[in-house]
């Protein structure tokens, strides 16, 4: 099974105008900004888990992360370790519905039929126990 949750060191830098710029030194293009500490944050765990959604999507090498402590930083500048959730990440923003055709055997679909069960959801809820996504 496939690795969802990571933890990155960020390098966050003190703006003149009271905003963060943050850095992901392992990942390269992974950066944003934030207008303050707090939106920092949020935004720094939103790139971080767009960044390696990419990563697996494209079946890419996800880099390692680097111990904060080995990195080097300036006066206006601290380190601090981001989570991110990709398996949350696809589910709040790749929410499409893609459809499936399936095979069961007829006595089951007249059974199911009857009972007014929706298939959809049946199946939604059999993935998710059976994958332990809940």
């Amino acid at each position: 099974m496939r690795r969802n949750a990571y933890v990155y060191p960020a390098v966050f830098t003190a703006l003149e105008d009271g905003r963060y710029e943050v850095v992901f030194p392992d990942l390269e293009g992974c950066y944003t900004f934030g207008d303050d500490l707090q939106d920092a944050i949020e935004m720094a765990e939103d790139v971080l888990a767009l960044t390696l959604y990419d990563y697996e999507s494209d079946e890419a090498v996800i880099p390692k992360a680097s111990e904060g402590a080995s990195i080097t930083i300036s006066d206006n500048q601290f380190v601090n370790y981001i989570v991110a959730d990709t398996l949350e990440y696809r589910k709040r923003f790749n929410n499409k519905a893609v459809k499936k055709t399936l095979t069961i055997p007829e006595w089951m679909n007249e059974a199911a039929t009857n009972a007014g069960l929706n298939f959809s959801q049946v199946l939604q809820e059999a993935l998710t126990q059976k994958l332990n996504l809940t």
